[in-house]
């Protein structure tokens, strides 16, 4: 179970350390040129979507840094748990938009995330 939990934390870190990357990089237009799946950013002011794009980018070295140098490992959780609010809150305004086309990420994501916060909280801790 901890070498599951190892890839689902990988593949998390992998998927949003670009997301956040992209929003922190980008401008709110720039987000809104590029498809159908971020009309959402319509609805947020440009420095809530660099805040989004900020605890993302954390969430994502949260998730790898703590275990990987040994120190402070209750982060991965924690990381885990503050990935997921924000995946719920994706979820929440996706299906508030009627944009049910772009469900499937946010709730794959929110799995994931409840999944590693789950694991590395209880009985798969460091």
């Amino acid at each position: 179970m901890n070498v599951t939990l190892w890839i689902a934390a990988g593949l998390l870190a992998f998927a949003f350390l670009g997301a956040g990357a992209m929003k922190l990089a980008k401008s709110k237009e720039q987000l809104l040129a590029s498809g159908p799946t971020m009309a959402w950013a319509e609805d947020f002011s440009p420095g809530m979507i660099r805040l989004i794009g900020f605890a993302e980018v954390l969430g994502a070295i949260g998730l790898l840094l703590p275990p990987a140098l040994d120190v402070a490992t209750v982060f991965v959780p924690l990381a885990a748990t503050g990935l997921a609010v924000t995946m719920a809150g994706a979820v929440i305004e996706h299906a508030r938009r009627k944009e049910f086309q772009a469900l499937a990420a946010p709730i794959v994501l929110l799995a994931l995330t409840v999944f590693v916060a789950w694991g590395r909280f209880g009985p798969h801790s460091f």
